[in-house]
């Protein structure tokens, strides 16, 4: 069911975020490119690496008020603005893929906006292509590193207009 095909895939690219204030600072920038609006982004890492915080700071530089909580338990968090929906997607109790067909996720995925999916490898049999990968990890200090890799036209703008070394012409 991919809804992008696969075009391009970037090397992987690596960014350091020494602190929370790294990460705001990099979804601030994230918010701000036109392509985001008709994106897939797929977060990875292990429990506690980062990636809730990092979709947080993504919606509230979008514009999302009130409560930003992680859909853990409900799989799926929908969030509206003018113009844009948002929907953000926790796969990690994710088993049975007649739970994608009965929650209608394959509309959700077909419609326009943006869609932010973590643990999406526990989905991995019904997802769409990503658009966006990004993978966070936890280094010794405290900080983050989070690799980066584009899979479609879209996510490789992405990276352009992100203005990171790598992103395809």
């Amino acid at each position: 069911m991919d809804i992008h095909p696969v075009i391009v895939k970037t090397p992987p690219l690596t960014l350091g975020w020494p602190d929370e204030a790294a990460t705001e600072a990099f979804a601030a920038r994230l918010a701000r490119q036109p392509g985001l609006a008709r994106a897939f982004i797929a977060l990875h890492g292990d429990l506690g690496a980062g990636k809730t915080t990092l979709v947080r700071h993504l919606l509230r530089a979008l514009g999302v008020q009130g409560r930003v909580k992680s859909p853990t338990y409900a799989v799926v968090e929908p969030y509206e603005l003018p113009g844009l929906n948002i929907w953000h997607f926790d796969f990690y109790r994710f088993s049975d893929a007649r739970e994608w067909e009965d929650a209608g996720f394959r509309d959700i995925f077909a419609s326009p906006g943006l869609k932010l999916a973590e643990w999406p490898e526990k989905a991995a049999q019904v997802l769409p292509v990503m658009d966006l990968d990004i993978s966070i990890s936890t280094l010794c200090d405290g900080a983050r590193q989070a690799t980066l890799v584009a899979h479609t036209p879209t996510g490789a703008g992405l990276l352009r207009g992100l203005g990171i070394e790598g992103a395809l012409a």
